[in-house]
C-alpha cells in the first residue's frame, strides 16, 4: 500500500486494516496456518485436541439434560481442522449428532474457501452474523478467536491517559504516537472502571460486542462460551501485542499486512466483562489442566496400545506440546462462561 502523508490510525483500525482489508488483508489473502505458515494452532498439532473437545461438547450436551436441539458454533475456524474432528467424532455417537447443529462464523473468503472444501460433505453452516442463530442451547468455542481481534491500547503517563496511535507519514514510514485520551469515554463502552489500579490496557471493543450477543444468546437459551487462548490471569493489564511470521515475533508495523497481530487475552477481564453481562466463570484452568482432565492421556494410551515405536513416540511428542508447561501447557488457558442456572465444571478441576 502507497502510504497517504500524514494518514493517522487508532491501533485497532490498523490492526484491521492490516489484516482483514479487502483482497490483500493478511486473513483475507493467504492460509498462514501450518508449518509452511506463520504458527501451528492446537488442533493441527494433534488430533486428541479437538476430539477432547467432543467429548466435552458432548458432556455438556448431557448436563443440559439432552435437548433435542443444539447450536455448536466455531468463532473463526482456521483451516477447519478442529471442526472437522469434531463432527467426526460426533458421528460415533449417533444419539448426540443427530440433536446437533454445527455453525461456522468465518470473517475470511479466503479462509471459508479453504474450510468449505475440507468439510465439503459435512452437515455444517456457515454465517456471519451470531444473531442469526435464533435458538438453543448454544455452545460456543473460541479457540484462538479472540487474541486474532483488533485491540486499543492505552497508556498511563504523569496521571493522564494516552491512546496509543499510528501514523503514516509521506516517506511510507510507520510509526506509533500516543495523543491524549477521554479514559472515561471508553469506561462506558467496557461498562465498569477499568482503569483502576492499571497504567496500561489493551481492549478489544470488537470482543466486547461478540460477548454482548453470546450473553444475550446464553441467558436466553442457556449453553457457554469456551474461550482457550493464550492469556494470563493476574489483574494488572500489560502491553503484549506482537506480530508473528514464520514462527518468529516480527515488528508489526514493518509487516504490515504481512504477518499475524495478536495480543494475549487479559482472562482477568473478560471475566468481569462477562460477569457485568450477567454470566457465570463455570471454570478458568491452564490448557494443560483441562485436556488432562478430560482424558487426553488415557485416550492416547488406548489409540497407541499397538502401534510400533516411532507411532507412539510420535503421538506422545504432539501431545507434549499441547500440555507441557514448557509449550502451550501453561501459555494457554481454558475459560468457560454459563448462565447462572448452568452447574457445569467438567475439564475444570485443579491438579
Amino acid at each position: 500500500m502507497k502510504a497517504k502523508k500524514d494518514l493517522i490510525l487508532s491501533l485497532d483500525k490498523f490492526i484491521k486494516k492490516s489484516l482483514y482489508e479487502k483482497n490483500n488483508g493478511y486473513y483475507m489473502s493467504k492460509n498462514p496456518f501450518g508449518k509452511k505458515g506463520d504458527f501451528i494452532t492446537s488442533p493441527n498439532i494433534s488430533i486428541f485436541f479437538s476430539e477432547m473437545l467432543a467429548i466435552w461438547i458432548i458432556s455438556f450436551w448431557k448436563n443440559l439434560k439432552k435437548p433435542k436441539k443444539l447450536n455448536v458454533i466455531e468463532l473463526g475456524a482456521g483451516n477447519g481442522e478442529m471442526i472437522n474432528v469434531i463432527s467426526k467424532t460426533f458421528e460415533k455417537f449417533p444419539n448426540f449428532n443427530k440433536t446437533c447443529k454445527i455453525h461456522i462464523l468465518e470473517t475470511s473468503p479466503y479462509l471459508k474457501k479453504i474450510q468449505k472444501e475440507k468439510l465439503k460433505y459435512k452437515n455444517i453452516f456457515w454465517i456471519n452474523d451470531l444473531n442469526k442463530i435464533k435458538n438453543g442451547p448454544n455452545i460456543f468455542l473460541a479457540n484462538e478467536f479472540f487474541d486474532a481481534l483488533p485491540i486499543k491500547q492505552f497508556l498511563k503517563k504523569d496521571r493522564s491517559w494516552l491512546e496509543r496511535k499510528v501514523k503514516f507519514d509521506g516517506t511510507n514510514l510507520i510509526n506509533f504516537f500516543d495523543i491524549k485520551a477521554n479514559i472515561k469515554k471508553i469506561e462506558k463502552k467496557v461498562g465498569y472502571e477499568i482503569s483502576k489500579s492499571q497504567d496500561f490496557l489493551e481492549i478489544s471493543e470488537d470482543a466486547i460486542k461478540y460477548i454482548k450477543i453470546i450473553s444475550n444468546k446464553i441467558n436466553k437459551f442457556g449453553g457457554g462460551l469456551l474461550i482457550i487462548d493464550y492469556g494470563y490471569i493476574e489483574e494488572k493489564m500489560k502491553n503484549t501485542l506482537r506480530g508473528i511470521q514464520n514462527h518468529k515475533i516480527v515488528n508489526i508495523l514493518s509487516n504490515y499486512k504481512k504477518c499475524d497481530i495478536t495480543y494475549s487475552l487479559a482472562f482477568n477481564f473478560y471475566k468481569k466483562i462477562g460477569k457485568k453481562l450477567e454470566l457465570k466463570v463455570s471454570g478458568i484452568t491452564t490448557q494443560r489442566n483441562f485436556l488432562k482432565n478430560l482424558g487426553i492421556m488415557d485416550r492416547a494410551e488406548i489409540v497407541s496400545k499397538n502401534l510400533s515405536f516411532m507411532e507412539k513416540a510420535n503421538i506422545y511428542y504432539r501431545i507434549n506440546k499441547l500440555i507441557d508447561k514448557k509449550f502451550m501447557g501453561e501459555i494457554f488457558k481454558v475459560m468457560l462462561l454459563t448462565n447462572h442456572k448452568t452447574k457445569f465444571n467438567i475439564g475444570f478441576k485443579s491438579d
